[in-house]
Parts: C-alpha cells; sequence; structure tokens
C-alpha cells in the first residue's frame, strides 16, 4: 500500500499537566497515530531515522494541523548548545538543540527518543522556548543557555521561567560509564549532582544515571521558579514505555517523538 493512500490514525498526546500562561500552549506526541511503518510506527517525526520521507512529511503536516495551523519548526539537533532565534521564515534543519521565540504561531520543537526535552515560558507567557538535553547538552550548558536567552530577550528573572520536563530515559535505564559522571562532579558547583549517580547493580565501573534529576537540580541552581513534568518515576521513561514512545537505546533503529510550544 503506498503512504498516498494510507489513512492517517490520529495522533495521541502525552498528557501536559502544567500551568501556562494565557496565550500559550503546548504538546507533547507519543508513537501512536500517523502513518510510519515499523520500526517507526506510527507517529515518527524524525526525517533522518530511515523512515520514508512521505511517511514523515505526511506525520509533520498531522502534527500541523493539530497545532490548528501553527507552523513545528525542525531542528538538526546536534548536542551542542546553540540556541536559535525562530521566526516563520526559519527553515526546519536549522543546526541547534535549543530554540525560542517570541512569535505567534510558531512552535519550538524538538524531537527525542530517550534525550530530555524541556519547555520554557515565562510568568506572563511573552517568550516560549524548548531544548534538547542528552548528558552531553546537559553538561555542556544548554539549559543556562536557554534560560538566560529567554531573560535577556524579555528582561525577566529565572524566577519568573517556568519549565516542563518531558519524557525521557529513566533512572533505572540509562545505564553510563564514569565518563559521563565525572562530566557533571567535576564541575565548579557540581557538589549536588553525585546523588543523580548510583552504581550499576550488576555492571562494575558502570552507573544508573538520572537525566530529569540532573535537569532539575541545574534548573534549581538557576532559581527557576516553576519546575513541572518528568519526576523521575517509570511512568515518564521513554525505555519502560514501550507502546507509547519510541527509545533509542531499546529499539536502536526507531522513530522520533517531539515537544512543542507556542504563542497563540
Amino acid at each position: 500500500m503506498s503512504h498516498a493512500t494510507h489513512t492517517p490514525a490520529t495522533p495521541l498526546f502525552w498528557p501536559i499537566d502544567w500551568a501556562l500562561p494565557a496565550g500559550v500552549q503546548a504538546v507533547c506526541t507519543t508513537r501512536v497515530g500517523g502513518v510510519s511503518q515499523a520500526p517507526f510506527d506510527g507517529f515518527n517525526l524524525g526525517d533522518h531515522v530511515q523512515d520514508d520521507v512521505h511517511a514523515v512529511a505526511q506525520n509533520r503536516a498531522l502534527l500541523q494541523a493539530q497545532l490548528g495551523g501553527t507552523r513545528p519548526v525542525f531542528l538538526s539537533q546536534v548536542h551542542g548548545v546553540d540556541v536559535a532565534q525562530l521566526s516563520a521564515s526559519t527553515p526546519d534543519g536549522t543546526k541547534a538543540d535549543a530554540c525560542i521565540t517570541s512569535e505567534p504561531q510558531v512552535a519550538c520543537t524538538i524531537m527525542v527518543a530517550d534525550c530530555l526535552p524541556l519547555l520554557f515560558t515565562d510568568d506572563a507567557g511573552q517568550v516560549v522556548a524548548a531544548a534538547h538535553a542528552g548528558w552531553r547538552g546537559l553538561a555542556a550548558g544548554v539549559i543556562e543557555q536557554t534560560v538566560h536567552a529567554m531573560c535577556g530577550q524579555v528582561g525577566v528573572a529565572p524566577e519568573q521561567v517556568r519549565v516542563w520536563l518531558g519524557p525521557c530515559i529513566g533512572p533505572d535505564a540509562f545505564e553510563v560509564g564514569d565518563d559521563v559522571r565525572v562530566a557533571f562532579t567535576a564541575q565548579g558547583n557540581a557538589s549536588g549532582a553525585d546523588r543523580y549517580f548510583k552504581p550499576h547493580p550488576t555492571h562494575a565501573g558502570k552507573w544508573l544515571a538520572d537525566l530529569a534529576g540532573l535537569a532539575r537540580w541545574r534548573l534549581q541552581t538557576m532559581g527557576v521558579g516553576s519546575v513541572a513534568g518528568n519526576d523521575s518515576t517509570p511512568e515518564w521513561c521513554t525505555v519502560a514505555q514501550r507502546s507509547r514512545l519510541f527509545s533509542f537505546r531499546r529499539d536502536g533503529l526507531t522513530g522520533r517523538f517531539a515537544v512543542c510550544i507556542w504563542r497563540h
């Protein structure tokens, strides 16, 4: 059957229990819905994972329709700390791991399949932002760069920033080497990082890392006023949520789900 005649299944979204200011909306997609075939089934939004390009285009169009016509801008994410300023004319594929905008109907969008997606706004809803935090980006400061960009753009303090953490690989599944632990614990002001690494029960020299916990800790250290979403429980773990979420660590060849935040 060609994708042109494949009837798309309605996308299912992850519940976002987050107090958003008036005029701001956010969604987190799941793997449920869309038109992609296995192993990308079904609502894959990643165009870099060997899925059929027409299926990805159809899924992205489906997402835009679900956003009421607001355009999700898809980045080329490279595990860095650059924050892209988005406008209606920003091309998809812009290289960055975070994005920010004050323009309405432009959705800051991040794709993931184990890394941590973060959504940001301020108390007054003047600006929205999103960030992609794998361990490299998190250790290098992608969260801090995003908060600084927001505060600089609309003149707010971190206390006025609200953040939502999406699903990511959980602390029971994220096995890392000592290099990852050292990347966090060797930094200045890193005395609190140790508690987010537990020795692996069966693999000597390996650790289990709490990615969402590390992000919450970094946000707290910055003085960010409100953090919601992923609390590091199994419900939020991409690896554990096989039927609802894509996981690269679990499946290897797989799709990507996305988070979006926009002003309307």
